[in-house]
């Protein structure tokens, strides 16, 4: 049984929450203003009973977007998954001309995500699952799961070598299509430099020092649905700041749609 359900419609010129329904351990938080009061978006925010996730818990979330809606989830912070998590989905529903987007979650050693870096949790945990499907029209037009689970022969840690970060964003609806355009020039851009090969001209040396470096940020982006209507891309990073000054950057242009930046 879904733990959150929300459903946002067009309500007199407006976007309005119309059934909001959450349980233990997750609830959620809908302020009547956020940002310039012209703008037609909602704000919903996810928490968790104190402060974060743990054992035994199980998040599974259910959202339906009507036509012509704008609705941002989001949390107050990153969330915290203390020990081991189960799995935690996301199901969203869209009419025309959406955007979705989640804040990442942080977890303790021996939970399901990265861990505390500073502490030396480098991807510390025994399984981390995640899914989200997204449908148009009651039809499935996303579906995603990412599992990171340690192995007997290799650990997570060893697997991902030096990346810190791993990040997916969904761009989906009409109204983004300036945003897509811009982050796959952009990401098209950003490989082609940090993946270039040396030049033929170039004088090649067998010293370790001209090998051609590991890029400390990484990035895909492919289209997906009828006529490319979204686009996913794909992150792994060095750093988490890196991550927020990429998406930072290339959500700057969601500002009008939502009242205020996604990432101030």
């Amino acid at each position: 049984m879904e733990t959150g359900i929300v459903a946002v419609e067009k309500i007199e010129g407006r976007s309005t929450v119309t059934r909001c329904f959450s349980k233990y351990p997750l609830k959620f938080i809908i302020p009547r203003k956020v940002g310039s009061s012209t703008t037609d978006a909602v704000w919903i925010y996810s928490l968790t009973y104190g402060g974060g996730i743990v054992s035994g818990d199980s998040i599974s979330c259910g959202f339906t977007i009507g036509d012509d809606c704008t609705a941002v989830l989001t949390t107050q912070a990153s969330t915290k998954g203390i020990q081991s998590c189960r799995i935690k989905m996301l199901r969203t529903s869209l009419g025309v001309g959406k955007n979705w987007e989640q804040c990442p979650i942080g977890c303790h050693s021996r939970s399901s995500d990265i861990g505390r870096h500073a502490t030396g949790e480098k991807w510390d945990f025994a399984l981390y699952k995640s899914s989200n499907h997204v449908f148009l029209d009651d039809q499935p037009l996303f579906l995603d799961t990412v599992l990171l689970e340690q192995g007997s022969i290799s650990s997570v840690a060893e697997r991902m070598k030096d990346y810190q970060v791993i990040a997916m964003l969904v761009l989906l609806g009409p109204r983004l299509k300036h945003v897509q355009n811009r982050v796959q020039e952009d990401v098209k851009r950003m490989m082609s430099e940090k993946l270039r090969a040396p030049s033929a001209g170039i004088k090649r040396h067998r010293s370790s020092d001209h090998r051609l470096t590991k890029p400390t940020f990484i990035a895909s982006c492919s289209p997906f649905g009828p006529k490319g209507i979204g686009v996913v891309v794909r992150i792994a990073a060095t750093t988490t700041e890196s991550v927020y000054s990429f998406l930072r950057h290339q959500l700057a242009g969601m500002e009008t749609l939502l009242g205020v930046s996604p990432y101030c």
